[in-house]
């Protein structure tokens, strides 16, 4: 799993070569102006100091013995202007990138995932992809990533359920001033937990299913065995379905889609017709790292099922040899869609 970090700024590490003696002390004494109400040219500056000090390891080990500094941001990067909400919540985006501080942010404030799923799901707040950012970053690492999916699983769904970070993530218009691409990776994240949470995310409580799939479908019409395969909001669509414009928001919908982890999951993805949508969509697709996606999802819905012992395929460990075979896979492949993008035209990077 990977999360997103943003740049601090040029004084991130010239700072803290100058501050390392008495940094303990300096982090402490930034409190009083990082709290609401404090005066706003202060405030604005201590959080720009304190974004600075995540640019570096030794400046967040500081940050997170400081439970009510790391509180402090929290409240200013939910705050309303004039508070300094975006420094607050990009050097929350650079904490929660380090594993290393995750309990440290849960503990400092449990209601965070809460709290920053309000803030992503507000049509109307600025920095709504920062808050996504930081909730792709925290569940990156299983233990924090299954306390987020609590919290989702205890939500009202009409307010902070999972189906409404799909309606965000795949709705354009939904935040006109925040993308919310790192929905993305969070729900690919969240895909990926336990086979009790893949029951509740395919179940009749979530169904997430449709909502992943109907952006990826387009108006082909299917014979009326296949319809039936099919859940019931992607049946008959209309001649004039288009799908997602977005390669990397279709990419990212394909890989939230693997709930095909455990056999149960792959059992109930192959009932529900996802081979359907997904024959489709490659045949349509035409970006080569999106259609390698899709092709992966389909050789593991395609293939044999494996044997005793490996049916959960998160929990199988890979030998050393072979994962180094399949880094070396990955990265030939990267170099040939490369290659195949430059010969489309496409500026090189």
């Amino acid at each position: 799993m990977r999360g997103p970090g943003v740049d601090s700024g040029p004084s991130g590490e010239r700072g803290l070569s100058e501050q390392e003696a008495g940094a303990g002390t300096e982090a402490a004494e930034l409190l009083p102006f990082l709290v609401l109400g404090a005066r706003a040219d202060l405030q604005a500056a201590a959080a720009q100091h304190v974004l600075a000090l995540t640019g570096a390891g030794s400046g967040r080990a500081l940050l997170a013995g400081q439970p009510a500094l790391l509180r402090a941001l929290v409240d200013l990067a939910v705050a309303p202007a004039p508070a300094p909400s975006r420094d607050a919540s990009r050097a929350l985006v650079n904490l929660a990138a380090d594993p290393d501080v995750h309990w440290q942010l849960l503990a400092a404030d449990p209601e965070l995932p809460a709290r920053l799923l309000r803030c992503v799901l507000d049509p109307q707040w600025p920095w709504a992809e920062e808050a996504a950012a930081v909730l792709a970053n925290l569940s990156r690492e299983p233990a924090p990533c299954a306390a987020l999916m609590e919290k989702l699983m205890a939500a009202e769904p009409e307010r902070l359920g999972l189906e409404r970070l799909v309606s965000a993530l795949c709705m354009p218009s939904y935040n006109t001033a925040a993308p919310l691409h790192y929905l993305g990776p969070l729900l690919s994240n969240l895909s990926q937990q336990a086979e009790r949470h893949h029951k509740w995310l395919l179940g009749p409580q979530v169904d997430i299913l449709p909502f992943l799939l109907l952006p990826l479908a387009g108006p082909e019409e299917f014979s009326e065995e296949e319809m039936d395969q099919l859940p019931v909001d992607l049946q008959y669509l209309s001649p004039d379905k288009q799908r997602e414009p977005d390669a990397d928001i279709r990419k990212m919908l394909i890989e939230a889609s693997c709930l095909t982890a455990t056999a149960p999951g792959r059992k109930q993805v192959r009932d529900q017709g996802v081979y359907l949508i997904l024959r489709e969509l490659h045949s349509w697709e035409p970006e080569p790292d999106v259609r390698v996606a899709c092709e992966k999802l389909i050789q593991v819905l395609l293939g044999d099922e494996p044997e005793v012992g490996m049916e959960n395929l998160l929990e199988v460990q890979v030998p050393e040899d072979v994962e180094r075979q399949l880094q070396e896979l990955d990265q030939q492949e990267e170099q040939e869609l490369a290659q195949e993008l430059r010969g489309k035209g496409a500026p090189r990077t």
